[in-house]
């Protein structure tokens, strides 16, 4: 009757520290060295360096008329694309957001997308 009363947990159950939880005996991660999905050593894709188009064409100014050239950097939502994701240098995304706005207060350009 003694030895039913006792406890049969050992010192790192007691701590809560179960044997197969532990923070550093999990394996090696999904991804392995490459990140998650890579390939050992190797990059999975190359993704090119993005570049200001108004650089490249040399663009001097940027007109809020030309409304063909600033709907390229504008979203379906209406939302100004940002910088990371068009690649245009910063001197031109100030330039390019103003000729956005001055293009919507003439009704050039939509302040809001389609409502769906």
């Amino acid at each position: 009757m003694a030895d039913e009363t006792r406890s049969t947990a050992t010192a790192g159950e007691v701590s809560g520290d179960r044997p197969d939880r532990g923070g550093d005996r999990r394996g090696p991660r999904p991804g392995g060295p490459g990140g998650p999905g890579g390939r050992e050593g190797g990059r999975k894709y190359f993704r090119r360096k993005k570049v200001c188009k108004f650089c490249v064409e040399k663009i001097e100014s940027i007109n809020y008329k030309d409304y063909r050239l600033l709907g390229q950097f504008v979203a379906e939502s209406g939302k100004i694309v940002p910088r990371r994701l068009t690649g245009v240098c910063m001197p031109h995304q100030r330039r390019l957001s103003t000729a956005i706005k001055q293009a919507r207060n003439i009704a050039l350009l939509p302040f809001a997308g389609r409502a769906s």
